[in-house]
């Protein structure tokens, strides 16, 4: 099966990606996105009976703790450190008018 790429449609496709092609890399290019449908076209005359479908060719599984405080609110410790205190929050110098 050969895939025939149009001059049209690599036109089209520079468009799209915003590219300017010279009639060399058109050429090229033609001949390269043919090659790939044609890949693809093998592909498709596999036997996949009996292969079940994957989203990807790794088991996926959540690899993150649950998210559990373990400090607790220690908001007095951190307020000594502050230049200043109020309302329980930071008080600072003015820096903008």
């Amino acid at each position: 099966m050969a895939n025939v790429i149009s001059d049209e449609t690599i036109e089209y496709v520079g468009i799209l990606a915003k590219l300017e092609l010279s009639e060399e890399e058109k050429e090229a290019a033609k001949k390269d996105m043919g090659r790939m449908l044609d890949y693809i076209d093998k592909l498709s005359e596999l036997d996949t009976t009996g292969v079940e479908p994957m989203s990807h060719v790794f088991p996926v599984q959540n690899v993150f703790r649950e998210d559990v405080v373990t400090n607790g609110d220690e908001s007095e410790q951190t307020l000594t450190n502050a230049p200043g205190e109020k309302d329980n929050m930071f008080v600072v110098p003015k820096t903008f008018d």
